[in-house]
């Protein structure tokens, strides 16, 4: 399956069974207020070839992914980006690239293997609220 991309618009794509993961959607639905963000959930279609296009496995949820104007972000450079990409305030976590990324990364990865065991997950994929659903990917 190939995904086509609005352009304009930057593609997260997040664990949909995943509490925290939800919960930082939840939280870029809140704040984006340019609604420049769009969502997969890795277990849907489009997720799942979003995944496998750019080069990571659809079945192990430990990388984060975002497309942004034909560029694939991954882990802390992509968590970097959408932050900053909020505007305002937000853009000051761009200051967490004097972070070695090597170091960013293995604390994100740590964090990501173990989600699942310390806040725990969802038996299905939450289904986004109506006047939010044209945000999301099939």
């Amino acid at each position: 399956m190939s995904v086509e991309l609005d352009r304009g618009h930057a593609v997260i794509v997040f664990d949909g069974v995943c509490v925290v993961c939800n919960g930082w959607v939840r939280f870029l639905l809140r704040h984006d207020r340019r609604a420049r963000y769009r969502f997969a959930a890795m277990q849907s279609e489009s997720g799942r070839a979003l995944l496998i296009s750019h080069g990571l496995d659809a079945d192990d949820p430990v990388s984060f992914l975002l497309i942004e104007e034909g560029v694939a972000w991954t882990d802390t450079d992509a968590i970097i980006r959408v932050l900053s990409g909020l505007g305002g305030a937000w853009r000051i976590a761009a200051l967490l690239r004097v972070l070695p990324r090597g170091l960013r990364d293995r604390l994100y990865r740590w964090f990501a293997r173990n989600r699942y065991r310390i806040f725990g997950r969802y038996e299905h994929c939450a289904i986004p609220a109506p006047e939010q659903a044209a945000r999301f990917l099939p």
